[in-house]
């Protein structure tokens, strides 16, 4: 791979520009992106080496898609069209289903590799990327028998080089999934800061007494709409199903509060206490 194509210069494609150098020697790294600051920025931090335009995919040999998940459909289907029989278009996305299935029966299908690092903070552009940002994070790859061996091979290699751990799920599977441990967790944060800010008229106060709790949780609530919005309505049945659950429990929770059951609230919550064990990968 000499000439790897990025296509969104923000904290993923970034973050994964700084890992490629560290890993291949010689390569020469082009952006695209809509943002003209961001591509300014990622030229100035040494995180590409050119910018340029779509036709530039062309001579590429790895095209990397980091875009909000419905850009990346009709980006993807621009890129097929213009890259060489030779060449890999790798997307990033947070829902798997509706490109994959978009993309089922492309005569180009072989040339596309369906990925989603699940890396990422709730912060945003070049000057969020990192160097190590993948290192001990999962890597989930679908539908991998219908990309070309030969050209899955050489990505994958990279994938574990920057100490990404593989798994592999149907579109179908990926997407419920997600939908519980990181698309509802958004939507709880987002919702969290909206409660607080419709209550708290008073910016200061907010300021003053907000904790460490209340930080970490509405942390992702910094995160960018234009990215989630999309991620939502694609992956829109699954998490209408994990907020019916999520909502469910508030409700239950509220019962206990409100019949004073404090017992079955002690109870609740040290049986949730498992969680630690589970990310901690005890379980």
């Amino acid at each position: 791979m000499k000439h790897i194509s990025i296509i969104g210069v923000g904290l993923i494609g970034g973050s994964f520009a700084l890992d490629i150098r560290e890993h291949i020697t010689g390569v020469y790294i082009s952006g695209i992106d809509k943002n003209h600051k961001h591509l300014n920025q990622a030229l100035e931090l040494g995180i590409i080496d050119q910018i340029a335009d779509l036709d530039i995919v062309r001579s590429a040999d790895l095209v990397v898609l980091a875009l909000p998940v419905n850009s990346a459909i009709n980006m993807l289907s621009e890129v097929l069209e213009l890259i060489s029989e030779k060449a890999l278009v790798v997307d990033m996305g947070s829902t798997k289903q509706a490109i994959c299935d978009a993309f089922a029966v492309h005569p180009k299908r072989a040339n596309f590799l369906a990925t989603h690092p699940i890396a990422g903070t709730e912060f945003s552009g070049p000057c969020a990327a990192s160097k190590g940002f993948f290192n001990n994070k999962t890597n989930i790859i679908c539908e991998l028998d219908q990309t070309s061996t030969v050209l899955s091979t050489m990505v994958m290699s990279l994938f574990k080089k920057m100490g990404m751990h593989i798994r592999y799920m149907t579109p179908i599977d990926h997407d419920k999934h997600i939908a519980y441990v990181s698309h509802l967790s958004h939507i709880s944060s987002f919702m969290l800061g909206k409660t607080v800010i419709d209550k708290e008229k008073n910016e200061s106060d907010i300021f003053d007494l907000a904790g460490s709790g209340f930080e970490s949780t509405v942390r992702l609530a910094k995160s960018s709409p234009a990215m989630w919005a999309p991620i939502f309505e694609q992956n829109k049945d699954n998490v209408i199903e994990s907020l019916s659950e999520y909502i469910k429990n508030l409700n239950q929770f509220k019962t206990y509060m409100e019949n004073d059951d404090f017992d079955a609230i002690h109870l609740e919550m040290k049986n949730t206490n498992h969680i630690k064990q589970i990310l901690k990968g005890i379980v």
